[in-house]
């Protein structure tokens, strides 16, 4: 992502309830495909040797 706030966040079918973030129904297809897209990437990926995606060096490999 190349923004830092998506166009969705400031539309009246963006519903932005703690751990419940959500479009209301008849948002533009769009948006949805926006949505979609914006939260596939929050999704952590389990890789070992990192924290948050931030890589931790051990010192067995330097």
């Amino acid at each position: 992502m190349t923004k830092m706030k998506p166009d969705f966040m400031d539309s009246p079918f963006f519903v932005d309830e703690p751990g419940n973030w959500h479009l209301k129904p008849g948002a533009p297809k769009e948006m949805q495909e926006e949505f979609e897209r914006y939260m596939a990437n929050l999704e952590d990926e389990n890789v070992p040797g990192t924290i948050f995606g931030n890589h931790i060096s051990y010192p067995y490999d330097e």
